[in-house]
């Protein structure tokens, strides 16, 4: 069920939130957050999506703010909140809220999405293409537990990382970071098996790869060795080698969702290793809304960084 409101306020929009449950019969509970996803227009519906298919682990009140340019004379000289109400299977297991700010009103959108936040639960915003310079600090930021962005929607990622690092805050993670939870329980794993003292790595992946760069620094931090960051034709992270005393350990994905694990002394084996779809990477980082220290540290790195080179 769908209802539109022009020109609205956050008071009409919990009146038609309500009016929605009941002509579904469906009562406001069994959610668990809210998230809240701040977008363009263009990129509006993928997010959507994606917030929506995770709503399948996670329930909760999704709230869309789209900040419009002004076109219209109309948009230029009024402060305008129109908002679409989504309810029953046009929301997933939730409920979905899309709210597109005019004017002043896109300047002050912390205080049209406070009054619409579910009581006593946890806040998640997201920001799946341009996030603030210190996610902490921005209004809608400093409403939630957990802050999302996304390293791959920026046009110089390697730059804003350094950013990111600078203004870290408990509580902000990205999703660049949520793409290599496979390939760091892969390694934990082989590193288990190969028992194995590391003194060398490398991390193959296509150029300026924010995951590729998070997870060699987090290798540097966990293993005390040098990495080298090696350029390959991609995509993504191809490749990761660590050197031991007894032969290289080595996960090799040049393509497709299989990998190959070889370890010293042993056959190689095939594992499953796919690129997870965003919806996939959201619900992961709601099962956890706590500092990511992992993170925090990946973001730091230690260590000393090996000159890159090319595969």
């Amino acid at each position: 069920m769908k209802i539109d409101l022009t020109d609205t306020t956050a008071s009409k929009i919990n009146k038609a939130l309500v009016q929605g449950r009941r002509a579904i019969g469906t009562p406001a509970v069994g959610m668990v957050l809210t998230m809240v996803i701040v977008t363009d227009e263009e990129n509006a519906y993928d997010s959507i999506k994606a917030a929506e298919e995770a709503s399948h682990e996670h329930p909760s009140r999704t709230l869309v703010v789209i900040k419009r340019h002004a076109r219209t004379l109309r948009d230029r000289t009024s402060s305008r909140l129109d908002a679409e109400v989504r309810v029953g299977s046009e929301a997933g297991t939730g409920e979905t809220v899309v709210l597109r700010t005019y004017g002043e009103v896109s300047d002050h959108a912390d205080s049209v999405v406070l009054p619409l936040l579910l009581p006593d639960a946890p806040v998640v915003v997201w920001w799946p293409v341009e996030a603030p310079e210190t996610p902490s600090k921005d209004p809608l930021g400093a409403l939630a537990q957990r802050r999302i962005t996304d390293l791959y929607a920026v046009e110089r990622p390697m730059q804003v990382l350094e950013n990111r690092a600078r203004n870290y805050a408990p509580g902000d993670t990205d999703l660049a970071w949520t793409r290599l939870t496979l390939w760091r329980s892969m390694l934990a794993a082989a590193l288990d098996q190969a028992r194995a003292t590391v003194t060398g790595a490398a991390v193959e992946a296509e150029a300026d790869n924010p995951s590729a760069e998070l997870l060699a620094r987090w290798l540097e931090a966990r293993l005390k060795v040098k990495v080298d960051r090696v350029v390959s034709a991609g995509p993504v992270v191809t490749a990761v080698r660590l050197a031991t005393a007894t032969g290289e350990i080595v996960i090799d994905r040049p393509e497709g969702p299989l990998a190959s694990l070889t370890l010293p002394g042993q056959p190689p084996r095939t594992l499953a290793l796919k690129v997870r779809p965003t919806s996939e990477l959201i619900a992961e980082e709601l099962r956890r809304l706590d500092a990511d220290e992992m993170y925090a540290i990946a973001l730091r790195g230690e260590g000393t960084k090996e000159t890159v080179s090319h595969a």
